[in-house]
């Protein structure tokens, strides 16, 4: 008897798979949620949650999960009944899909752990299959929509629905037909790029495939009509498209009485394509590896260029060879743009699960609480986000049950009852990610904490910061399941200043405070500042140095009390303390006051470290330091600058805060 095939194989892909429908899941859920809140109709949520389960059922049939196939069968089940209610679920319904779509995630996430998966919740199971045997809401009346009979029998009254919808919003409804031929094959217009391009301008309804006489316009017999949604010019859609103006009319829209009933979510469009993917999935241990060859084509050029640089000096014409150099340098800069375009990805999808978040933590403090997500088209490094994601979720957390105040509190200020957690990010132009979080609450009440913590009342959002930051200091006089143990905002302090990067507050009291985290972008090749100490050289990554400024004697003091390694120097009329990196990292040789000086700021608060010599900007490849033996929290990494010494990749954020702590422990 022959054996069954081996599907451990297929498990990877399927998990892969299996998060991006879960997470579409959740997304249009949520929009179910707030429509059903709202007693308005979301036909197009809920036909994108059918397909996303419906391919999730599959899949995991695929792969013999079966206690995650019974979950989705039971929710297609509701959202079919859903679909032909022109999008109309109530509130108890869709709780009852959130449990469903929660218990398939844990099945997920057993089946990633590769531990047993557990059988479909009998419960769940019973409650999903009570909810279809009752009508979810009243029938709502079809849309009449002008187009050939053919087409409107494909439609369903959600789909109809969504489109009277999209007009009442001042968007045009339009009837796109492509004719798919030999010659548009060849220039790569097929329906599957069609379907991409022109879903960049436009909402795309539905797709329906039509059956006609071959002839010299349509030599395959076949042709698509797209039925879309659109803000744009015709001009444009055209454009996008490719198509000749006359592919496009715009479609009229009137409500009649009740149709008959739509046909079932199965019968969908069928995927064509005359042409290859457009998006692949690649391992992240493939781009990590890619990501260690270019490091070590950078290491090589530094290598190279020193030897170019040692020809010159023996009086040898290197200038050919500096030209080849150069072009050499943009090339490795542009691979490695292209790498790091590859292993990022937007902020946005990062952020995809706060709103589910946020919802569990309204629901257990029995107050509404809105979420604005604003992420632009920000990107990071997958390896960054992975780190920062449960810094965010501290923060959400925080902002929910210690920034947001009781309905009552709030009525009596005369704010809207639920309370605003708003969560934002861009890109900065110095290869950081500036991400905020903030709520609409009461603010920190700064007494409060510091009696709490027994120290002096803080003078500023800094100090503030320094003190809630601190090891096992909360507010809470008891423990919730949200907060309360005090590790949250140390676990976030963590976070951020282990990838080099910051943490700043903002306190309104009375009016809410603003966390923000600015971090890099990536960490493996970043653009660095080499410089010499006692004849060693160091690097510091560009995005942590503020400026570089030349020191003279006239400008500096050294204030009595405050050690050889302190002196406070004259920076546009204020004092600024001026550390010397010899004596921090504790090199040998006299206290001499350094040449250059490096300018950080932590916590809004600047300081500067005094060089010998600065050498120069270039890229460096950072190899973190992993061994718990020889890993220092001031050193971010080692390097090499083509001398085949490892070299020192200094946090100078974290060595000032060292230092700044040191110092005010001595003063009197």
């Amino acid at each position: 008897m022959a054996e069954g095939p081996d599907l451990k194989e297929f498990v990877e892909g399927f998990l892969v798979e299996a998060q991006e429908h879960l997470t579409a899941s959740e997304k249009n859920l949520l929009a179910l949620e707030e429509a059903s809140r709202r007693g308005e109709p979301s036909p197009r949520a809920v036909r994108e949650l059918f397909r996303s389960l419906h391919t999730l059922k599959g899949l995991a049939g695929m792969v013999g999960v079966e206690p995650i196939v019974a979950v989705a069968h039971e929710m297609e089940a509701i959202l079919r009944t859903a679909d032909r209610s022109a999008g109309r679920l109530t509130p108890d319904v869709v709780d009852l899909l959130h449990q469903g779509l929660r218990a398939i995630r844990e099945r997920v996430a057993q089946l990633a752990s590769k531990g047993p998966v557990a059988p479909a919740p009998a419960r769940l199971l019973e409650a999903l299959a009570e909810v279809q045997g009752r009508e979810l809401v009243a029938e709502q009346g079809a849309v009449e929509v002008a187009l050939e009979q053919d087409l409107l029998d494909k439609l369903s009254p959600a789909e109809r629905l969504q489109l009277t919808q999209g007009v009442a919003k001042g968007l045009r409804a339009l009837r796109m037909e492509f004719i798919p031929s030999p010659a548009r094959s060849e220039r790569g217009l097929h329906i599957t790029s069609l379907r991409e391009q022109v879903g960049r301008v436009a909402e795309i309804v539905k797709v329906v495939p039509r059956a006609l006489p071959a002839s010299e316009r349509a030599p395959g017999g076949l042709s698509f009509v797209l039925l879309l949604l659109s803000a744009v010019p015709d001009a444009a859609l055209i454009a996008a498209s490719g198509l000749e103006p006359e592919a496009l009319e715009e479609i009229r829209i009137t409500v009649p009485p009740p149709a008959s009933v739509a046909p079932d979510l199965e019968e969908e469009e069928p995927q064509v394509s005359a042409g290859g993917r457009s998006v692949i999935r690649v391992e992240v241990g493939r781009l990590d590896d890619a990501m260690e060859k270019l490091s070590g084509m950078v290491v090589t050029r530094f290598r190279l260029a020193r030897a170019a640089a040692g020809l010159g000096g023996r009086g040898a014409d290197v200038r050919e060879l500096q030209e080849i150099l150069s072009e050499h340098s943009r090339q490795l800069r542009d691979l490695r743009a292209a790498i790091l375009r590859a292993r990022m990805v937007p902020v946005s999808e990062l952020l995809e699960r706060v709103p589910l978040l946020l919802r569990g933590l309204s629901r257990a403090r029995g107050q509404p609480v809105r979420l604005t997500v604003d992420a632009g088209k920000a990107e990071l490094d997958k390896a960054v986000g992975e780190r920062i994601f449960p810094a965010i979720v501290h923060l959400v957390r925080n902002a929910v049950d210690h920034g947001l105040s009781p309905l009552e509190a709030r009525r009596a200020r005369g704010k809207d009852e639920g309370g605003e957690v708003r969560v934002q990010a861009f890109a900065r132009g110095n290869g950081l990610l500036e991400l905020s979080v903030s709520d609409d609450g009461e603010g920190i009440d700064a007494a409060k904490v510091a009696q709490r913590a027994g120290v002096p009342l803080p003078r500023t959002d800094a100090e503030l910061l320094a003190l809630i930051t601190r090891p096992g200091l909360s507010t809470r006089d008891t423990v919730t399941q949200v907060s309360g143990r005090g590790m949250g905002m140390e676990i976030v302090r963590r976070a951020v200043e282990g990838l080099g990067g910051q943490l700043l507050l903002q306190n309104r009291p009375g009016q809410g405070t603003t966390f923000t985290l600015q971090i890099p972008l990536t960490l493996t090749v970043v653009d660095a500042f080499s410089f010499e100490v006692r004849a060693q050289s160091f690097v510091a990554p560009v995005n942590a140095v503020e400026e570089i400024l030349e020191i003279t004697s006239e400008r500096v003091i050294r204030p009595p009390g405050r050690g050889e390694a302190t002196w406070l120097f004259e920076l546009r009329g204020e004092p600024l303390p001026l550390f010397s990196l010899s004596r921090a990292l504790a090199l040998d040789g006299p206290s001499e006051l350094p040449a250059k000086a490096l300018v950080v700021r932590r916590n809004g608060a600047p300081a500067a470290f005094g060089v010998d010599r600065v050498l120069g900007q270039q890229e460096v490849v950072v190899r973190p330091m992993e061994d718990p033996l020889v890993k220092v929290r001031e050193i971010a990494g080692t390097t090499d600058l083509g001398d085949g010494r490892p070299t020192l990749v200094l946090d100078l954020m974290a060595l000032a805060a060292r230092l700044g702590t040191s110092r005010q422990g001595a003063e009197p």
